[in-house]
C-alpha cells in the first residue's frame, strides 16, 4: 500500500509510529549511558543520540508531514474521539519541532551529552568550575531554542520551554500555587519542628546495609507494588530515574550502605513512574495520544506511591517485617511505629530527592526561580552557586557545605532539561488530591496497602489516570478523577493531618 492509497490520518499514524520508535531508541541509549556505558563511551554516544535526534526532528518537520496534518484536520469530523485527540497531539509535536532547526537540535543533543558526562565527574568532586563552560554552552543553546519556540507558540520563552514538559502550563498559574505554599511554609514548618522537638527522636537504624541486600529488598517491594520484571529492570545510576518504554521500563536508584531508606524510597518513587508507563493505553502504543500526559501528572504517580502510600502507617506495618528479615539486629528501629516516625520526620536538608514532603516544594521553588532567571538572562551560569546558596538560605534557612550538595546535585540542567522542575511540586500536590479521591472511592485502599496489596489502588489509578494517556489535558484528567482542578489546599490539608494531627 502506497502513501497515495492511505488516508492522511492513517499516514500520519504510520509516520508517528516511526517517530516514536526513534525516540524510544534514544531513550534506551540514554538509560544505557547512565547505567551501563563505560565512561569512555560518551563521545560515540553523543554522536548516536544526535543522529537519532536529527532524524526524528526531520521526520516531523519535512513538508509532507505538514501537508498531511492539514489534510487530516480537514477530515477530523470522520475521526473518533481518540483519533482526534491523537491528531491534536501530532500537531502539538509538529509545532514544537518546526520551531527549531536541525542544526540547533543536533547542537543541543551533543552539548547535553558532553555536559552530562562532565557532570558525572564534577558532582562527586563538588567542582562546579569543571562543568561550568559546558553548562554555559547548554544555557546559550536552550535560550536560543526558547526564543524560537516563543515566536512559534506565541508564549514567553520560559513558558515555551515548559510547554514541552507540561502542555498548557503557565507561570501565572504556577506562581499563584508556589507563592501560596511559600507563604504557608514558614509557620507550618516551624510548628512541625517545634512539635518534633518535644517528642523522643525516632530510633535510627544502624548499618552497614549491604547494597545487594538493599537491591533484593527493593525488588521485593517493586513486585509488591505491581512491577512486572518481564517488562522492566532495576539498575544503579548516579541519579535515580525511570526510562525505557511501556513494555520495557528501566528504573535506577543509588545506594548508601549507611542509609537503607534513601535507596528504598527512591526505588518506590521510580516504581510509581513505571506503573504509570505500564498502564498507558495498550491500543495507542507508539502514538502521541498513548504517551503520558505530562511530567506533572507523571510526578504525581511517583509521589503518590512514595509519599502518600509508602510513607503511610499502613505501608509501614507491611514493610516492618521485611526490613527486620533483611537486616537483622534493628528490630526496634524497624518497628512499624518507629518507621512511621522515621518516614514522616521533617528536617530541612540539602538534597531534593531525599527531602521530606513538607520541605520538598521549597527545593522545587528554588530551581524554578533560578531557571527562569537563567532563561531571561538575569542570572549567568557563573553566578548559579551563589544564587543557589542565597535562595536556599532564604527558603529553608540552610546553606550547602559544597556545590555537591547544592547546585550540582540534579542532572536536569546539565542534560539540557530546563523548564521541567515546576512539575515536581505540581505532581506532589496532584498526588495528594488523587490519593484522597482514590480512598474516597474505595475506603479499603489503606487496609489493602497494610497487607501489601496495591491492586485496589492501581485498579482506581488505571482508568482514572493511566489509561487516559494524552487524550485529555492534565486539568481535565485531574478534574474528572477528583471532581475539581488542582487545589493546593488539599495538599496543605494532607500535611496538617500527617504532621500536625489534632
Amino acid at each position: 500500500m502506497t502513501e497515495n492509497t492511505v488516508g492522511a490520518y492513517e499516514n500520519l499514524e504510520q509516520r508517528f509510529r516511526r517517530w516514536s520508535a526513534l525516540r524510544d531508541a534514544a531513550g534506551m541509549l540514554h538509560w544505557d549511558m547512565s547505567a551501563m556505558m563505560p565512561a569512555g563511551g560518551h563521545s560515540a554516544r553523543g554522536e548516536q543520540l544526535a543522529a537519532l535526534g536529527v532524524v526524528s526532528h526531520q521526520l516531523l518537520t519535512e513538508p509532507r508531514t505538514g501537508e498531511l496534518l492539514e489534510a487530516a484536520t480537514g477530515q477530523a469530523n470522520g475521526l473518533d474521539p481518540w483519533q482526534r485527540a491523537n491528531l491534536h497531539e501530532m500537531r502539538r509535536a509538529h509545532v514544537h519541532a518546526t520551531a527549531l532547526s536541525s542544526d540547533l537540535v543536533e547542537a543541543l543533543s551533543k552539548a547535553s551529552t558532553t555536559c552530562e558526562g562532565v557532570w558525572r565527574q564534577a558532582r562527586p568532586a563538588g567542582d562546579f568550575g569543571m562543568v561550568k563552560p559546558h553548562l554555559e554552552a547548554i544555557v546559550r543553546l536552550v535560550r536560543e531554542a526558547a526564543q524560537a519556540k516563543s515566536e512559534k507558540l506565541g508564549l514567553p520563552p520560559y513558558e515555551a520551554l515548559m510547554d514541552e514538559y507540561e502542555p498548557g502550563n503557565r507561570t501565572a498559574h504556577i506562581d499563584a500555587i508556589f507563592d501560596d505554599y511559600a507563604a504557608f511554609l514558614p509557620e507550618f514548618l516551624g510548628a512541625v519542628l517545634e512539635r518534633q522537638a518535644k517528642e523522643t527522636p525516632p530510633i535510627q537504624p544502624k548499618g552497614p546495609f549491604p547494597v545487594e541486600q538493599q537491591k533484593a529488598l527493593g525488588e521485593r517491594v517493586m513486585q509488591t507494588i505491581g512491577f512486572d520484571f518481564a517488562h522492566g529492570r532495576l539498575d544503579t545510576s548516579l541519579h535515580p530515574f525511570c526510562g525505557g518504554v511501556p513494555d520495557d521500563v528501566r528504573i535506577t536508584t543509588r545506594y548508601s550502605e549507611d542509609d537503607v531508606a534513601s535507596a528504598l524510597m527512591g526505588i518506590i518513587h521510580e516504581t510509581g513512574h513505571a506503573m504509570y508507563e505500564r498502564g498507558l493505553p495498550q491500543n495507542w502504543r507508539m502514538q502521541p495520544v498513548g504517551s503520558a500526559r505530562g511530567m506533572a501528572l507523571h510526578e504525581s504517580q511517583s509521589l503518590l506511591v512514595e509519599m502518600q502510600a509508602a510513607r503511610s502507617a499502613a505501608f509501614c506495618a507491611f514493610l516492618s517485617p521485611m526490613l527486620k528479615e533483611t537486616f537483622p539486629g534493628n528490630d526496634a528501629a524497624f518497628a512499624p511505629e518507629n518507621l512511621v516516625r522515621l518516614y514522616s520526620r521533617v528536617k530541612p536538608g540539602f538534597i531534593r530527592v531525599d527531602a521530606d514532603e513538607v520541605t520538598y516544594p521549597a527545593h522545587v521553588i528554588l530551581r524554578y526561580r533560578l531557571e527562569q532567571a537563567l532563561i531571561a538572562g538575569d542570572l549567568q551560569v557563573a553566578d548559579i552557586p551563589a544564587a543557589w546558596n542565597e535562595l536556599m538560605q532564604k527558603l529553608l534557612g540552610i546553606v550547602p557545605p559544597s556545590d555537591r550538595e547544592g547546585c550540582l546535585q540534579d542532572i536536569h540542567w546539565f542534560d539540557g532539561a530546563i523548564g521541567y522542575f515546576p512539575c515536581y511540586s505540581l505532581g506532589a500536590m496532584t498526588a495528594a488530591q488523587l490519593y484522597a479521591a482514590a480512598c474516597k472511592a474505595n475506603p479499603d485502599i489503606p487496609a489493602a496497602i497494610a497487607r501489601g496489596d496495591f491492586a485496589p489502588l492501581m485498579a482506581w489509578l488505571r482508568p482514572n489516570v493511566h489509561e487516559r494517556g494524552s487524550s485529555m489535558t492534565t486539568q481535565e484528567i485531574v478534574t474528572a478523577a477528583t471532581g475539581g482542578p488542582l487545589d493546593v489546599g488539599v495538599f496543605k490539608t494532607h500535611l496538617q493531618r500527617r504532621y500536625l494531627p489534632a
